[in-house]
């Protein structure tokens, strides 16, 4: 006989859940029992769920996946506090998380996929390409298991790790919902920031959700030569269609949309650049956070000087820009996105092939 495929229970919203204990003959308050031992309680499985007989306990197992990611590592750093995680997904897949602390509350920064497919040139998220997306639960999960770490409440939520979040849109809308509900961990929808390299169908379909959300958009690059050099993506959308995309998402929302732009020293910092940015940026209601490039040995990019980064900085603010320059956290712990993950598979794939050769170095 066939074996059923279990479903993925946290990843359900309090709806949905209701209608299927209902339709399984259990009593209606059991769904928000159940809601709240996975979203506000943050049980790791359903064997903490004192209140819930062991027969339901046992039947919830039989039926449903639980997801609760295994911690593999943890970097903290000396400088900052910021804390870097390394995951273990039911599959064997690792996801990286990060901690980081600021004056107005603990954000996380959570990965939205194993890998990516976008081939952003700076990044080491993409190296490896894509294996696969993320459920929503596996969203949650990281913030959960970092709030129970850290004994301290998230307030903040940042999907700008490992993957495009645009990419895996549907599993991304149903991992907000879950996160911003009065009956889970309510936080603010307007505490929510999602970030994308640009992918316009999804910007328009994301603006007509009417979500309170932020959209950070990675723009790199002010021309869209620039732009193809650094992101493939800009093959497919131009630099106009983009900012029209940008302009509709704040027409449905109100909501300011950021513009990420990492500064590649000799490459996208110029004066020129931003004379060219500030031209994209003046008329849309929008804020631009200046990132220092954070260099990966297998590409030769390099940081602009901090000198470089100060003259850009202000060029903008000249042309009325609401500019920004991230504060660097956790430069010490493998801090840029896909650093931990990498090295951490690079090394378990040779202590695997070196088992394969029973221990020998040689073969």
């Amino acid at each position: 006989m066939q074996e059923t495929q279990k479903r993925d229970i946290k990843s359900m919203t309090l709806s949905q859940l209701e209608a299927e204990l209902q339709a399984a003959g259990e009593k209606n308050f059991r769904a928000k029992q159940l809601y709240q031992w996975m979203h506000v309680k943050l049980a790791r499985g359903f064997e903490e769920m004192t209140n819930l007989s062991k027969e339901f306990r046992e039947k919830c197992g039989e039926v449903y996946d639980y997801t609760s990611l295994a911690t593999v590592q943890v970097q903290e750093s000396a400088i900052d506090g910021t804390r870097k995680y390394l995951f273990r997904l039911s599959d064997g897949n690792l996801v990286e998380s990060v901690w980081m602390k600021y004056h107005h509350g603990n954000s996380v920064c959570i990965s939205s996929q194993v890998g990516c497919r976008m081939g952003c040139r700076f990044c080491a998220s993409t190296l490896d390409g894509l294996e696969r997306n993320l459920l929503p639960s596996e969203m949650l999960d990281q913030i959960y298991a970092i709030q129970l770490d850290t004994g301290e409440r998230v307030s903040n939520v940042v999907v700008m790790g490992t993957g495009e979040p645009l990419d895996n849109y549907e599993n991304l809308l149903v991992f907000i919902r879950l996160l911003t509900d009065e009956n889970g961990l309510h936080i603010s929808q307007r505490n929510v920031t999602v970030s994308t390299c640009g992918l316009v169908p999804e910007i328009r379909r994301l603006a007509e959700e009417k979500l309170q959300i932020t959209l950070a958009l990675s723009l790199h690059a002010a021309t869209d030569e620039k732009r193809r050099a650094l992101m493939p993506i800009a093959d497919r959308y131009s630099i106009q269609e983009l900012m029209e995309a940008c302009r509709y998402y704040f027409e449905c929302t109100g909501r300011r949309i950021t513009f990420e732009y990492s500064l590649v020293g000799g490459v996208n910092d110029t004066d020129q650049d931003a004379e060219k940015l500030s031209a994209l940026a003046g008329p849309l209601n929008c804020h631009v956070n200046l990132i220092p490039v954070n260099p990966i040995k297998e590409r030769d990019f390099v940081q602009s000087e901090a000198s470089r980064i100060r003259t850009f900085q202000n060029n903008l603010e000249k042309n009325k820009i609401h500019v920004t320059i991230r504060r660097e956290m956790g430069r010490d712990i493998d801090g840029a996105c896909g650093q931990l993950r990498r090295r951490t598979m690079h090394a378990m794939e040779a202590e695997n092939s070196l088992q394969d050769c029973g221990g020998s170095k040689t073969c």
